[in-house]
């Protein structure tokens, strides 16, 4: 009965951080998806006031959302690819006729919420694109449906707090027509290019851009920034991903590596700055 009252707690009763955890731990949240990296996990870590690596509940729950980061980042001046946003009760039919006034096919067709391409397709018809919203419907309330572009995908590393840097871009060079979540973690259809074979002007606007849109969502500790790169010149930022591969023969370190920034130097720098983000948020706690 005391849950649904306004009894204040017995202080000497707290449940001490070091009863939970080592004292001086660092949690690296290498998690990807809902529940990982949407905030829930760094959400959790705050309550037990455990330091940890990368974004914080905001900026990770903005960027695992796809429709909100576009939103932001077109309040920022960042090119976006077009789009139809759809919410689960919208008249589909209506929204259909909008996509096809706004955009030609291929479409993409997105869950909002979802992470590694999962329930993601590609429709070359009004037919192909009422079976892609049904599956897209099946993982969120809210999807997404994006105009095909001709485009290399070119990406960026992020690293730091509120003094971002970022690295020179790297390619995603694919065997594949669509990068899809097989050919990402099975099929090992991909190789990466670094540093990317584009012009300085072209880095320069990507790295500026990258910094922008983590700046944007209030990014920390270390993205990864996705571009799409198109035969007539665009750029467009694809997306944020706020937890990116990890491993040693992922982008993201290969990046930093390309740098002069090691493996084992990159997660040392994580842990510092996730010790000064979580320094920082607790010195403005009572």
């Amino acid at each position: 009965d005391r849950l649904m009252t306004n009894a204040t707690i017995d202080w000497d009763k707290k449940i001490a951080p070091s009863a939970i955890y080592e004292e001086g731990a660092v949690v690296f949240p290498v998690l990807h998806g809902p529940m990982g990296e949407d905030g829930s996990v760094q959400g959790f870590l705050e309550v037990l006031k455990m330091p940890y690596v990368g974004c914080n509940i905001l900026s990770s729950s903005l960027a695992m959302d796809k429709i909100t980061t576009k939103r932001v980042l077109e309040s920022a001046g960042i090119a976006q690819v077009p789009y139809v946003a759809i919410v689960e009760g919208d008249d589909v039919t209506a929204k259909i006729a909008e996509v096809e006034e706004k955009l030609t096919y291929p479409v993409f067709t997105k869950p909002s919420n979802m992470g590694s391409s999962v329930g993601i397709s590609k429709s070359e018809n009004q037919e192909e694109l009422r079976q892609a919203l049904e599956l897209a419907f099946q993982y969120d309330s809210r999807v997404l449906v994006e105009q095909g572009v001709n485009a290399r995908e070119i990406e960026v590393g992020l690293l730091g707090n509120y003094d971002v840097k970022s690295t020179l871009p790297g390619e995603v060079v694919k065997d594949v027509a669509f990068y899809d979540y097989d050919a990402k973690y099975i099929d090992n259809k991909i190789t990466m290019d670094i540093p990317a074979k584009i012009s300085d002007d072209v880095v320069a606007v990507m790295r500026r851009n990258a910094e922008t849109a983590f700046r944007a969502i209030g990014g920390l500790g270390l993205s990864r920034c996705d571009f799409f790169y198109t035969d007539k010149g665009e750029i467009f930022l694809n997306e944020l991903n706020t937890m990116p591969g990890f491993t040693q023969w992922s982008m993201y370190p290969l990046l930093w590596d390309n740098m002069g920034i090691s493996y084992p130097e990159l997660i040392e720098r994580l842990v510092d700055l996730a010790k000064q983000s979580f320094d920082k948020r607790e010195a403005h706690l009572l």
